[in-house]
């Protein structure tokens, strides 16, 4: 068993080193490392009633990375596309 979780470590280890040469490093240098995602953010105002009231703000832009794990303080792409609306309650 301590021999499997080393190796899992150690593969891990590999993956996330190979996935942050490839955005320092531009690999392949074809594509741009770095991309943009657009983001609705919205106010949700709690009403005396107890319901909310929807306050839309105007559309962000986010700057990502293109990898599977974070780099460099960017979230990646994937995981910001899925996360495009940003609600603020108050």
């Amino acid at each position: 068993m301590r021999r499997i979780a080393l190796i899992v470590v150690a593969l891990f280890a590999l993956l996330y080193a190979g996935d942050y040469a490839s955005v320092r490093f531009r690999i392949p240098k074809s594509r741009d490392p770095y991309g943009v995602v657009q983001l609705r953010p919205y106010y949700a105002v709690r009403q005396k009633d107890g319901k909310p009231e929807f306050y839309f703000l105007d559309p962000e832009n986010r700057v990502c990375v293109h990898s599977l794990f974070p780099h460099m303080g960017y979230n990646p792409c994937w995981y910001v596309s899925r996360h495009t609306q940003r609600r603020m309650d108050l």
